[in-house]
């Protein structure tokens, strides 16, 4: 006969708290990530002289 491990099970308001967590950070994660991308699409580029800057 096979005992059952209760020390592994968490209950179900532990696994939502968790999950929480995991989502706030994807969250924060994607926010970093996405933002300087969209404030460097929203800038203006840089002017041309219309040369080489290594001649």
């Amino acid at each position: 006969m096979k005992k059952e491990n209760n020390l592994d099970k968490i209950t179900r308001k532990e696994a939502i708290s968790k999950m929480g967590k995991y989502a706030a950070l994807t969250a924060i994660g994607t926010f970093v990530v996405l933002n300087p991308l969209k404030a460097a699409q929203s800038s203006t580029p840089p002017d041309d002289t219309g040369g080489n800057p290594f001649d």
